[in-house]
């Protein structure tokens, strides 16, 4: 392949997906996205790369933390935390390729590039399932990028041979029960963990 179509091929335009359970009812092994990555347009005509998670991506994710409300943060960690600790910034930017994927949305339409989106699933193989987590900045929602997310996890999970994605979601996080409940996850009892529900798709 010669470098300009290869160039071209890098930087190709991913049209976001509709919200739909039909997306989900049948496998899908779309192509991963290259190092480069994949421009992606938000349904408000923003733009954003789709890549897979990096270790330079710490300052840049350590900035999105400073971003988020308390209410976010806990929506995402399940509860309270003031500051991402250096260490687990780190630790979150170097993933473990047999058990773990990653994948953000940058912003590069500014210097320097903004992380506004990341979702990432940890694979549990005596289960043979993975736990998903996504997080999508509060001036980033509503725009689809969560569901093109959730897509690329549930297709990385197929590609792996799991039998089922899963995740602990706050039940006042209607958003994200919403849209789990248009990509046909089902929602579990939760007792160990009050204020939560488990929430999974079969594969």
């Amino acid at each position: 392949m010669n470098a300009a179509i290869d160039y071209a091929s890098n930087n190709r335009r991913t049209l976001l997906p509709p919200r739909s359970t039909e997306r989900f009812a049948r496998p899908r092994l779309l192509e991963l996205p290259r190092p480069l990555g994949e421009l992606v347009h938000a349904h408000d005509g923003r733009e954003l790369r789709l890549r897979g998670i990096e270790p330079g991506d710490v300052a840049a994710l350590k900035r999105q933390f400073a971003r988020l409300s308390p209410e976010d943060i806990r929506r995402r960690f399940l509860h309270s935390m003031s500051e991402l600790p250096e260490p687990m910034a780190q630790r979150l930017c170097r993933i473990d390729p047999a058990v773990e994927t990653a994948f953000v949305l940058m912003d590069e339409t500014v210097k320097p590039a903004e992380l506004r989106c990341v979702g990432r699933i940890f694979v549990d193989h005596n289960t043979n399932s993975a736990e998903f987590s996504v997080l999508v900045e509060p001036n980033w929602t509503r725009q689809g990028l969560g569901a093109l997310l959730m897509q690329r996890l549930v297709d990385d999970c197929r590609r792996r041979g799991l039998s089922e994605i899963w995740g602990y979601v706050l039940l006042e996080n209607r958003p994200m029960l919403q849209l789990c409940k248009e990509l046909g996850f089902k929602r579990r009892p939760s007792p160990d963990e009050p204020g939560t529900t488990q929430i999974a798709l079969q594969l």
